[in-house]
């Protein structure tokens, strides 16, 4: 069985997948903040694991953690100028973070032939265009939702910090709390139908731990994914199965 890592700034998501199985179609998966890295050894000693496919934008020590539990040796997944049908047109390929890249692939085999946009909501937003032909022409990167709520309450002496069960006004809000939920997700909602007029994009997939509360500010149709970065690595790791290189 393969299993598939992404390790993103906040949390490390995973999935067990068999080979051959439909996109999304996981085993088993799960996610764990960074301080509660541990608790996946135990996890992931009772899965089958024969093969590892590990993108990972978390930093060289949470990777080498990673590798120690791990029962074999993890491929790294890395952005290259061409895999799974995409083509990185990013300036210098190697340079565009492999979740995004990961995320393309993902979001070109969800949409063939559709000029896409995908929007990984986490703790950073990143809001990328694929053209119908599958060639990656670049994005947007922007503070996420958390972060951007937070920043205002750190660096504002009277703005009060926004938590997880805060709503959103359905007008223009008439408190500060409200003022500041609804001023953010009309800043990441903005960015991400920006993306889609810029494109002229026929397909719009949102992912990322943000993304339900971010699609309930946009004025465009979506499709809501559950882990787009997931879905990239499963694609690329069948590919290289059949013989193109994936990591």
């Amino acid at each position: 069985m393969l299993l598939l890592i992404d390790a993103g700034n906040t949390r490390i998501k995973w999935a067990l997948v068999s080979p051959g199985s439909a996109a999304g179609a996981w085993l088993a998966s799960g996610a764990v903040a960074h301080a509660q890295l541990h608790s996946l050894q135990a996890t992931w000693a009772g899965l089958a694991v024969s093969e590892v496919l590990l993108s990972n934008v978390a930093g060289t020590a949470i990777g080498a953690r990673l590798q120690a539990m791990l029962p074999v040796q993890a491929g790294l997944f890395a952005s290259l100028p061409r895999l799974a049908g995409v083509v990185n047109a990013y300036r210098d390929p190697s340079q565009l973070g492999c979740d995004r890249f990961a995320a393309a692939i993902g979001a070109h085999a969800l949409a063939p032939s559709q000029a896409v946009i995908v929007a990984n909501c986490g703790t950073a937003t990143t809001i990328d265009a694929i053209t119908a032909d599958g060639v990656f022409l670049g994005g947007m990167i922007l503070p996420g939702l958390g972060l951007m709520a937070s920043s205002l309450a750190r660096n504002t002496a009277q703005l009060p910090q926004i938590g997880d069960g805060n709503r959103a006004p359905s007008g223009f809000a008439d408190n500060t709390d409200d003022a500041i939920l609804s001023g953010c997700l009309a800043a990441q909602a903005g960015a991400i139908e920006r993306a889609v007029r810029m494109h002229g994009a026929t397909a719009c997939l949102l992912s990322g731990g943000a993304a339900p509360r971010i699609a309930s500010a946009l004025s465009i149709a979506f499709r809501l994914v559950d882990n787009i970065v997931m879905t990239g690595l499963q694609t690329a790791a069948q590919i290289d199965h059949q013989g193109e290189q994936a990591c």
